[in-house]
């Protein structure tokens, strides 16, 4: 059995082993491993691509995040996909500054924040739940936005 590394760009940090069991190149020899991991990682990166798409024209629905998961699925599977996500002007630098230094700018820190203000309200108005749902939502609330006020709003020197 022989073991082959395969070139992928300096932004990775590691190259992808591929098997090969004596037949010259390995048939799923491309980035990502085998051919159904790297076609679900597809998938669900087009379906991220497709929510954040959706995210950018309707309220209150983020938009970042979906493209932040799609480029990780993107990583698995599509290195061309992944450099459009990278690259695209609007989307690709804040997805950038999320992956290279954990970075929330202050903006969408405010957006995200106020959207799940606006969502709580929604919810506890439009269904009137129990005390216990009311505080069971709340909580989760308030951990994802203690989450999202917590990363730095720049990145660091």
């Amino acid at each position: 059995m022989q073991v082959h590394y395969i070139g992928v760009p300096s932004r990775f940090k590691h190259p992808v082993r591929i098997l090969n069991f004596g037949r010259g190149r390995a048939p799923n020899a491309t980035f990502g491993g085998t051919c159904v991991r790297r076609t679900t990682f597809k998938i669900l990166g087009i379906g991220f691509v497709l929510i954040g798409l959706i995210g950018a024209v309707l309220p209150l629905l983020p938009t970042t995040i979906f493209f932040i998961l799609a480029a990780g699925c993107f990583a698995r599977s599509s290195p061309e996909l992944e450099a459009r996500i990278l690259d695209h002007p609007r989307f690709g630098p804040m997805v950038r500054s999320w992956r290279d230094h954990g970075v929330i700018p202050p903006k969408a820190k405010m957006m995200a924040v106020g959207g799940m203000v606006i969502g709580y309200v929604g919810f506890y108005v439009g269904s009137q739940p129990r005390l216990v749902w009311a505080l069971g939502v709340a909580a989760v609330f308030a951990a994802c936005a203690g989450f999202v006020l917590s990363r730095p709003s720049h990145p660091t020197a």
